[in-house]
C-alpha cells in the first residue's frame, strides 16, 4: 500500500465527475456514439476530462501520421515570447469519443488551459436515447454526417420559402 502524497487536495486537485446515465454504442451511422439511457436536464456536467497536451514537433511528425490524429483536439501551445502556437492534445474520457454534430449539437465543452482539463455539459435537456454531439468547428477531418439532413433542410426551405425553418423555432 503506498502512502499518502503530502498535497493539498482542495487546491491542488481536480474534482473528476461523470455522468452516470450513459452509454457507449458501437455501431451508429457514425459509427460509436455516446447516448444516453435516461433524461439529462440542461447544464449537467457529463465528464471531466484530462487532457494530454502534445508538443507541436510530436503532433506533426507522429500523432499526425496515425489515427490517433482523428481523435485529438486543437490546443494553443506556449512558445514563450512568440505567444501561442496551435498543437494537438488527447483527450481522455469522454472526450474523444463524442460524434460531431452541426444541427443536433447537445453538448458544449471548455479548456482549461492551465489545469489542462476538458469540462463537457449539456446544451439542452436531452432525451433517453438521444446521442450526445459536440461540435469540432469548422476544420473537419472527415465528411460530416450531418450534411445530407442539412442539404435536405435547406432545399425543403427554399422551396416553402422558409415555414418550415419558421415552425421548428421555439418561442420563449
Amino acid at each position: 500500500m503506498s502512502s499518502p502524497i503530502n498535497v493539498n487536495l482542495e487546491e491542488d486537485g481536480i474534482a473528476l465527475e461523470r455522468f452516470t446515465g450513459l452509454v457507449l454504442i458501437m455501431n451508429t451511422p457514425k459509427g460509436r456514439g455516446v447516448f444516453a439511457s435516461k433524461p439529462i436536464p440542461a447544464g449537467t456536467t457529463i465528464d471531466i476530462c484530462a487532457a494530454l497536451v502534445l508538443s507541436p514537433h510530436d503532433a506533426k511528425e507522429h500523432i499526425s501520421h496515425t489515427e490517433l490524429n482523428n481523435y485529438t483536439y486543437n490546443w494553443p501551445y506556449p512558445t514563450g515570447e512568440n505567444g501561442n502556437q496551435t498543437t494537438q492534445a488527447v483527450v481522455f474520457g469522454l472526450g474523444s469519443l463524442f460524434n460531431h454534430s452541426t444541427h443536433q449539437q447537445n453538448v458544449g465543452w471548455t479548456r482549461d488551459l492551465v489545469r489542462q482539463v476538458v469540462t463537457y455539459r449539456t446544451l439542452r435537456d436531452v432525451r433517453q436515447g438521444e446521442e450526445l454531439c459536440i461540435s469540432y468547428g469548422g476544420h473537419l477531418t472527415f465528411v460530416d454526417a450531418d450534411a445530407e439532413e442539412l442539404k435536405a433542410e435547406a432545399e425543403a426551405e427554399a422551396r416553402d420559402g422558409g415555414e418550415a425553418a419558421l415552425a421548428r423555432i421555439e418561442l420563449v
